[in-house]
Order: C-alpha cells, then sequence, then structure tokens
C-alpha cells in the first residue's frame, strides 16, 4: 500500500512536472514568435518607408527639370520656383520620419503652386517638354499614393500589434516605439490660390 501511495505521488509529480515543462515551452515559443512577428513588421515598415523614398527620389529629380522649363516661360515669378526648390531641398535633407513627412507635405503644397501658376501661361500648356514633365510627375504621384497607403497600413498593423497585450509586453522589451502615419497635414489639404 505504501508503494502505491509513493508511485501515485511520483506519477502526479512527474505529470506536475511536465504540464509546468509544457506551459514554460509554450510560453517561450509563444515569446519567440511574437519578437519574430514584430521583426517582420518592422521590417515591412522599413521596406514600405523604403519604396516611398525611392519614388521620391524621383520626384526630386524630375522638380529640377519642371522648375527650369517653367522657368523659361513664367520668368517674373521666380519667387515660386525659388519656394518649390527650397521645399525640394528641405525635403531632400530631412533626417527623421515626422520631419521628412512634413517636408514632403510641404513639397507637395509648392509643386501644386507650380502648376496652378502653369495655367496662367498658354505657350507653357503647349510645351511637349513640360506636358510630359507634368505627366511623369503625375505618374509619380500616383506610384507615391500607393506607396504610401502600403506604409500605412504596416504602421497600423504593427501599432496594433504593439499596443494589444500580451505582445505589448515584448514591444516594450524590443524598445519600440509608435510608428509615425504619413499623413497630409491639414496646409496641403487646402486650394492653391494664385493671383496675378
Amino acid at each position: 500500500m505504501f508503494q502505491l501511495l509513493i508511485s501515485t505521488g511520483a506519477i502526479v509529480g512527474i505529470v506536475i512536472a511536465i504540464v509546468v515543462v509544457l506551459l514554460v515551452v509554450i510560453l517561450v515559443a509563444s515569446l519567440i514568435g511574437t519578437y519574430n512577428k514584430f521583426v517582420k513588421m518592422r521590417n515591412a515598415c522599413e521596406e514600405a518607408w523604403a519604396t516611398i523614398d525611392v519614388y521620391l527620389k524621383k520626384r526630386y529629380d524630375l522638380i529640377p527639370n519642371l522648375v527650369e522649363t517653367v522657368k523659361g516661360y513664367a520668368k517674373h515669378e521666380s519667387e515660386t520656383l525659388e519656394r518649390v526648390i527650397a521645399a525640394r531641398n528641405a525635403a531632400m535633407t530631412a533626417t527623421d520620419t515626422r520631419g521628412r513627412i512634413e517636408a514632403e507635405n510641404a513639397l507637395s503644397g509648392t509643386l501644386k503652386s507650380l502648376f496652378a501658376l502653369s495655367e496662367a501661361y498658354p505657350q507653357l500648356q503647349a510645351n511637349t517638354n513640360f506636358l510630359d514633365l507634368q505627366n511623369q510627375l503625375k505618374q509619380i504621384e500616383a506610384e507615391l499614393a500607393n506607396a504610401r497607403k502600403f506604409y500605412n497600413a504596416n504602421v497600423k498593423q504593427i501599432n496594433t500589434k504593439m499596443q494589444t497585450f500580451p505582445s505589448n509586453i515584448v514591444a516594450k522589451f524590443m524598445h519600440l516605439e509608435k510608428f509615425d502615419y504619413y499623413e497630409i497635414e491639414e496646409e496641403a489639404r487646402q486650394n492653391v490660390k494664385v493671383q496675378f
């Protein structure tokens, strides 16, 4: 009888040990899985931002050609042209994500004023070089809009995961911070007013 109690107690102890080991293994596997998921999500956000960066570079390269074309027709509009170039340079030199987004919004606003300015010059509207540059810029802007949507979708996914329990514990361990959405500032939403 005593042996039966010892063996029953030993069996219970072994079962409890196995359950504890399984729970620890499941917990560790879950933490590792969450950590790896955050790494993938962070990399997806960085990839999406890099895609935006490629389209921004294309836009940066196109703007001087566009400004030079407009300059030939609208010589007395140097202030608008200088603002476009200054906004381009500011956007190119911005370093952090938030500063970059703000600079890009400012650049978009100056580009709108450039195109609004071009409407006042019929010869410019008929210039094939200008029309080609304008079409290239429209295509880049459409691709950029899609890249921004993709980036924001990735940001939403990782920010949501970082804020939900229990993955928020792993996010804190990884020192992850909330990613910024690529949002349009209120100023960029306004219509451009051109007066002559």
